[in-house]
């Protein structure tokens, strides 16, 4: 549809945004961690009225671009919906099969708590570098080694932002990452070209990451962790804890590294981890279906119920029974729910011409190599906040800037790993991002718990900007 429309102000366009912040903030203070089960989606909502009445009745914008909008940006957010709902599935699976309590139990024998932290961030960033997916490694021994990390007694947030680090770093990296190759074919770069690049950026921020993780895990208090061999004594108790299990991981490895689809990938594991279950936890699935006797119908109903349905196993240990509990494609529910209302909050913003009156404002930054890489840096940290989508970040930050980046005599590639440098590593940080939330959920940890323990994805967009001051490897081009 023709847009005729005139533009809304920038400052007009701003409002929401304001009113957005206010409304979390105060159902954050309300509600606390709860805020997502539904404080959260009430406000990204209540902002979205607030758009939508300044655009039809302030600008006369028709509420079909605003409604077509809103639909191209659920119907962007829909792979995520699926795999979210199969990784709640992978949750309970994985649990009760006994895969991760032998991840958590051999992690307790062979890590230590001083340098879990560090050793934790590397295992993922390994992973997620022969993966490319930052969502499946966290979501597989993401949560194993947040287990790991709980039993003995380390923050939560320290863990899960070692976890995420790592994670974020693989997926940068690798030539697997859906978000590796969008960033560089959206501004026309060679994928090898724009990896290459990035290293020199990404390699110092994860050096900082891990150095800062080495001195936390000499420095937190370890008192906790007298506990570990209590509570792996008592997983191996209550699960039958064999290395085979762990030929589900492999396989769901090789899978991964084969990129096939994750929708594929993520529901062969838990047809796998379904099978693991049956065959090494027959009295668990027991007990989840309700029955003393196992046959056809309870197992079936066991298996159902820990992929989409709550489930607590009785270990005998208060601390482990929270732990090793599940919530299945159920649990998702409230992300789902959340990832919706902000598509309708971006959809809105963007069919309205709001989205595009802000960016403009990145637009008049752009002279030299520093205020070019500061406001490519700035433009993909706000269209996360904005469209609450990590991809749409992406396309929007690399369209924008193409053509300016070209008119300047800047690389293509300085383009390219800008947007990596913050529009991909810093999505996970925003709580109403799709990636936020997707997190938060997976790790059961709070996007504000564990924001200020990401510090390779804290300091990626600063390393950015650092790098084009110092000039390092930036070269102009002929225009």
């Amino acid at each position: 549809m023709q847009n005729n429309s005139p533009t809304p102000a920038a400052w007009v366009s701003a409002l929401p945004l304001v009113v957005l912040t206010l409304l979390f903030y105060v159902v954050i203070r309300c509600f606390g961690g709860d805020a997502v089960s539904g404080g959260s989606q009430i406000a990204l909502l209540a902002a979205s009225s607030v758009a939508a009445a300044l655009a039809v009745v302030g600008y006369g914008c028709p509420w079909q671009r605003l409604e077509d909008s809103i639909v191209e940006h659920i119907r962007s957010a829909t792979s995520a919906i699926l795999i979210l709902l199969l990784i709640g599935a992978i949750a309970g699976t994985w649990m009760l099969s006994g895969i991760v309590p032998t991840m958590i139990y051999y992690g307790l024998h062979l890590l230590h708590p001083s340098y879990f932290l560090v050793a934790s961030c590397g295992i993922c960033a390994v992973v997620s570098l022969m993966t490319g997916s930052s969502w499946t490694t966290i979501a597989t021994i993401g949560v194993a080694l947040m287990g790991v990390g709980e039993a003995m007694g380390l923050p939560e947030g320290w863990v899960a932002g070692a976890i995420i680090s790592g994670a974020y770093f693989g997926d940068k990296l690798s030539l697997l990452s859906d978000t590796t190759v969008l960033a560089s074919s959206t501004v026309g770069v060679p994928v090898f070209s724009h990896i290459r690049y990035m290293l020199y950026t990404t390699v110092p921020s994860m050096i900082v990451a891990l150095a800062v993780f080495a001195v936390a895990g000499l420095t937190l208090d370890h008192a906790a962790a007298a506990h570990a061999d209590l509570y792996a004594e008592t997983l191996a108790a209550t699960f039958r804890i064999t290395p085979w299990l762990l030929l589900v991981p492999v396989a769901t490895g090789i899978l991964i590294a084969r990129r096939l689809p994750a929708i594929i990938t993520l529901f062969t594991a838990v047809v796998l981890a379904c099978v693991a279950m049956l065959v090494a936890q027959p009295a668990i699935v027991n007990e989840v279906a309700g029955v003393a006797e196992a046959d056809f119908f309870s197992n079936f109903k066991g298996i159902l119920v820990t992929c989409y349905g709550s489930t607590a196993v009785r270990t005998g240990q208060a601390a482990l029974d929270e732990l090793v509990a599940t919530r299945g494609m159920g649990g998702m529910m409230n992300t789902v729910w959340l990832i919706l209302c902000a598509m309708v909050f971006g959809g809105i913003m963007t069919g309205s011409g709001m989205l595009h009156a802000l960016t403009a404002l990145f637009l008049r930054c752009v002279r030299r190599t520093v205020p070019a890489v500061a406001s490519t840096v700035g433009a993909g940290i706000f269209f996360n906040l904005c469209s609450a989508d990590q991809y749409i970040s992406i396309i929007l930050t690399g369209r924008l800037f193409k053509g300016l980046y070209e008119e300047r005599g800047l690389e293509p590639r300085l383009l390219s790993r800008s947007v990596e440098d913050s529009a991909t590593v810093c999505s996970v940080l925003i709580p109403w991002n799709s990636c936020g939330m997707t997190q938060a959920t997976v790790l059961g940890v709070a996007t504000f718990t564990y924001m200020p323990y990401c510090i390779f994805n804290l300091v990626s967009p600063f390393m950015s900007i650092l790098v084009a001051a110092v000039g390092w490897k930036i070269k102009r081009t002929e225009r």
